[in-house]
């Protein structure tokens, strides 16, 4: 098939998605008609699921009679005008691509981001009860909608295949089963860890959050207050720092991030590897990967509270409470996030926050097929949050991290935790 074949099928299947998903929203042929300007400001970040709807915006307004004056930046640029022109009051942003864990929880307590309850209730066609639970809870702040789930994510288990079946070994499916294959390799080979993760004090707690999960604990207890020091989030502490210390790699560092530990992973120096299902790709690439052939996907082991990986939404749509343009601000809202607009994206590799694209085979047909199993699996328990979700999240995240530092280097992770514990209550009691 030659490239310009190839082009002209995308385009086709990606017509039609947005022609099918536009029957659904009710627009007329003139954007205007709502009272509204017919021209349409919408910020998105830098990421593949913006360069998929950007191609297809032209088809969007050729639907609506809108005119979309797109801006797109990267992480920190967006977060900077964000800051700067939404807590001057602008109008001049209409429907913005945010992060609901990281500036979610801000965004709205500063009045930011509009209320689209009623929005999303509005059609069942477009169906708000498709989307998965978790991400809709992240995404929803003191009972109010304030944004729609684009882009999801999970932890999950990768595996070396080659490893457990010279081993004699099965697939992990418990906390306890990983830490024994993991030992039983790693004696074996002593060359290879049994386990890599995350181990820098921030990035960890990602991972680290479904251990917490897992083992009946988490960030807080129902009443809001700090909750690191319970046994059940000690055992997690000592378990994910455990692995990392007992079984990982030789003279570990305590500054890796993703980059880092997939590396280890792809050059062959790990056995098991817990980590987001959406870089699965960076490990099944034999182009970055001497492992590529040999890698296995399972769903996180359970601890002794099932397994509970995190299921987040890592990218939202939301609207500017002070846009003077919301009807029609939701009528691309509701286009890009359509059930046949999602199921285009998520073939391109972008995974969504929708049941019925996960349950269609064409939905998951670019995924290892164990992958995609572990993935729908950890939708249906996973936990809308991997990090404290709170307004200052980068210090947050800086506390509850130290505990795993402190285990990975042999430390006291029971006192630790408890240092932990009292400084995340005083964070907790200024964190307003």
């Amino acid at each position: 098939m030659t490239p310009a074949t190839t082009r002209t099928i995308l385009v086709g299947v990606v017509s039609a998605a947005l022609a099918t998903s536009m029957a659904g929203c009710g627009s007329s042929p003139t954007g205007g008609s709502d009272g509204g300007s017919t021209t349409l400001y919408v910020t998105l970040a830098n990421h593949v699921w913006t360069d998929k709807i950007k191609s297809a915006i032209p088809e969007f307004e050729s639907q609506t009679g809108l005119k979309v004056e797109l801006t797109q930046l990267g992480e920190d640029q967006l977060s900077a005008q964000y800051n700067t022109k939404l807590n001057s009051g602008t109008s001049e942003i209409d429907v913005m691509m945010f992060r609901p864990l990281q500036e979610g929880k801000m965004f709205a307590k500063n009045g930011w981001l509009a209320d689209l309850s009623d929005d999303v209730t509005s059609d069942s066609a477009w169906n708000w009860s498709d989307f998965q639970a978790a991400p809709v809870a992240a995404t929803t702040v003191d009972s109010a909608v304030v944004g729609v789930p684009i882009i999801t994510e999970r932890e999950v288990l990768y595996y070396r295949t080659d490893l457990l079946a010279e081993a004699g070994l099965k697939v992990p499916t418990t906390m306890d089963e990983l830490r024994q294959a993991a030992t039983t390799i790693h004696q074996a080979h002593p060359e290879v860890a049994g386990f890599v993760a995350r181990t820098n004090v921030s990035a960890a707690v990602t991972q680290f959050s479904s251990f917490l999960y897992s083992y009946g604990g988490d960030f807080f207890d129902s009443s809001g207050k700090a909750s690191l020091d319970t046994p059940e989030a000690l055992a997690a502490y000592e378990m994910y720092s455990g692995l990392l210390h007992d079984v990982g790699p030789a003279n570990v560092s305590t500054d890796m991030s993703w980059p880092d530990s997939m590396a280890i992973f792809q050059q062959g120096g790990a056995a098991f590897y817990t980590e987001a299902d959406s870089l699965y790709t960076n490990a099944t690439d034999a182009a970055k990967s001497k492992v590529a052939d040999s890698v296995g996907f399972a769903q996180l082991p359970a601890g002794p509270a099932g397994s509970k990986p995190y299921n987040i939404p890592s990218w939202a749509l939301g609207m500017n409470a002070n846009s003077q343009n919301q009807a029609n601000a939701w009528k691309f809202i509701q286009w890009a996030t359509s059930k046949d607009m999602t199921l285009t994206i998520q073939q391109a590799g972008v995974p969504s926050a929708r049941t019925s694209v996960w349950e269609d085979p064409s939905g998951i047909s670019s995924y290892p097929k164990d992958l995609a199993a572990a993935i729908v699996a950890s939708a249906k328990v996973g936990v809308g949050h991997d990090r404290p979700v709170v307004v200052q999240v980068a210090a947050a995240r800086e506390i509850v991290g130290a505990p795993i530092v402190a285990g990975i280097t042999g430390g006291d992770v029971a006192a630790a935790a408890q240092k932990a514990q009292t400084d995340f209550q005083a964070f907790l009691d200024t964190d307003k």
